[in-house]
């Protein structure tokens, strides 16, 4: 008889199928999310899960709706947490079917960025430091494969117009590409622009530059050329160690590099390692930042669109997380994009590093403005 009732039963049921699914969506936050899709049959048991668990609805927060052959789930006023993978489980006698959707939250912009480059690059190619020093010089520091090296050729192709590759680049290597401690100023047909970058080894936790190498070359002991050792630092005694380093010599700005989807996966010893840094660099009043980059491979958004980058819940949070940290500020953390799979000119990539290089450039001035300033009240 069973049988026999199943049979009929089958004459009139579908097996439950898609005729639209769910779609991935990208919500601001504090607007509804509206989730839907069309069954080819009415005749089905709805359910729906939120990263593989039912859900739990909340009165007044989600409602869900069979309208016909629609299913639809909505979820009023978006938060963080509602960010995730939905998905919704369409079943009967006959078998059962499920699609899923991504919901990302964009949250409200919290920075600011001119996305037109040409007035900050003008302002920087103009940029009068003051006259106690020929240039501004910046240490970059941080683990291979962060984009150091990437750092610096991005910034000389955008002064230059063109892609420029003068750094050799880890990529996804383990091995720093970096052994020597080397100098790079940026120019152009009109000459060189008072800003040089001084590139150094990746700093790992057992391999790679001591802090002990890091603090000197901040502090102007390290001279060009010097072969880095992870084993050893360099010795007062070495032809490359600068005994009396003048203002021109130390470093006025400390970037560390970071990569932005790696934040959460760094060593607790290599981020003590930095730290140690951190303070060494406090003490002596240099002023220190960090460039997370990478934010393309750390958030769909931002890889999407760039000008994504300022309203990206996951980038807001490695930057508080890389604040905690490494003991920097917020608001000395910059995420930037390296040129590294483009081929052309990008001004969007442009703009987020230029707008992080204006910010330095007023810090490590107005550190060499304020060490001269010490240093003649001294001598007074």
């Amino acid at each position: 008889m069973e049988n026999i009732v199943d049979a009929v039963i089958g004459l009139f049921l579908s097996k439950p199928e898609f005729v639209t699914v769910l779609a991935d969506q990208q919500v601001v936050h504090g607007r509804d999310i509206i989730l839907t899709c069309q069954a080819n049959t009415a005749d089905v048991t709805v359910s729906w899960e939120k990263h593989g668990q039912k859900l739990r609805c909340v009165e007044g927060k989600h409602k869900m709706r069979t309208i016909g052959t629609n299913c639809v789930l909505e979820i009023s006023n978006a938060v963080d947490s509602d960010e995730g993978n939905y998905t919704v489980t369409l079943s009967n006698k006959l078998g059962s079917t499920s699609c899923s959707a991504l919901v990302r939250i964009i949250i409200k912009e919290w920075r600011k960025v001119e996305w037109k480059q040409e007035r900050m690059l003008k302002s920087l190619k103009t940029f009068q430091i003051c006259n106690e020093v020929q240039e501004l010089r910046f240490l970059l520091c941080g683990p291979v494969g962060a984009g150091k090296s990437s750092t610096i050729n991005t910034i000389r192709s955008i002064f230059e117009g063109r892609q420029f590759i003068d750094c050799l680049a880890a990529a996804g290597s383990t091995t720093s590409h970096t052994l020597c401690y080397e100098r790079f100023q940026i120019a152009n047909e009109e000459g060189s622009f008072p800003f040089a970058f001084n590139d150094i080894m990746g700093a790992e936790t057992y391999s790679g530059v001591l802090s002990e190498d890091i603090i000197s070359a901040l502090k102007g002991h390290i001279k060009e050329g010097y072969t880095f050792n992870s084993e050893t630092q360099l010795s007062e005694s070495s032809l490359y160690y600068n005994k009396n380093p003048t203002l021109s010599d130390q470093m006025h700005c400390l970037v560390f590099v970071m990569p932005a989807d790696k934040i959460s996966t760094q060593d607790t010893k290599f981020m003590q390692k930095m730290k140690s840094v951190v303070k060494a660099a406090s003490s002596m009043g240099i002023p220190h930042v960090v460039f997370m980059t990478r934010v393309d491979l750390a958030c769909p958004l931002a890889k999407k669109d760039l000008q994504n980058v300022y309203k990206s819940k996951k980038i807001k949070d490695n930057m508080e997380k890389c604040s905690y940290e490494l003991g920097v500020t917020v608001n000395r953390i910059f995420p930037v994009l390296n040129y590294h799979d483009q081929i052309h000119m990008n001004e969007d990539i442009n703009c987020l590093m230029l707008d992080a290089l204006t910010q330095i450039t007023y810090f490590a001035n107005d550190y060499v403005l304020k060490k001269s300033s010490k240093q003649q009240s001294k001598c007074e």
